[in-house]
């Protein structure tokens, strides 16, 4: 099975809105999963929001330092909240062979669960990172797994060492 892992707009302009303590657990989980599915040759796609960017402000639309991104992983590009929605991210999921996606990242409520349907809508199999995707609202991330497919840092362990 080759599994994918989105990490969705962690970046500096989204972020403002929440707590630093917050951001650097979701961090912790994200690259402990990334550096698992690397190590067995699996697949990291960054996703980054690039609408309303301007010249002058790019830096903040850059990849926040508490993500690693390292020289295998890829990066998409994207204007809308749905990463599958005029990107090629759903051309880079089917050349990667691509059988389970992982999704983390910010937004819960907006950019993380619309990529999620617009990855059950194309027909693949996504799931929702544990402790994994970050929201300004607290509540919303309860509200967000409840009902969808979840995966936690331990069960992917074992998958990719089974």
């Amino acid at each position: 099975m080759k599994i994918g892992l989105l990490i969705i707009d962690l970046q500096e302009v989204h972020l403002g809105k929440v707590e630093q303590k917050v951001i650097d657990k979701a961090c912790e989980y994200i690259n402990y999963v990334a550096e698992l599915l690397r190590s067995k040759l699996h697949t990291v796609i960054h996703v980054q929001d690039i609408e309303g960017m301007q010249a002058a402000d790019a830096e903040k639309f850059e990849i926040i330092p508490g993500i690693e991104v390292k020289e295998p992983d890829l990066r998409v590009t994207k204007e809308y909240s749905n990463a599958f929605w005029k990107t090629d991210l759903e051309a880079i999921v089917l050349e990667q062979g691509i059988d389970l996606l992982i999704l983390s990242g910010y937004a819960a409520e907006h950019c993380v669960l619309f990529t999620y349907n617009g990855a059950m809508e194309r027909g693949f199999k996504p799931v929702l990172l544990q402790n994994g995707i970050l929201s300004s609202q607290s509540d919303i991330i309860p509200a967000t797994y409840r009902d969808r497919n979840l995966i936690s840092y331990p069960v992917v362990e074992a998958i990719i060492h089974a």
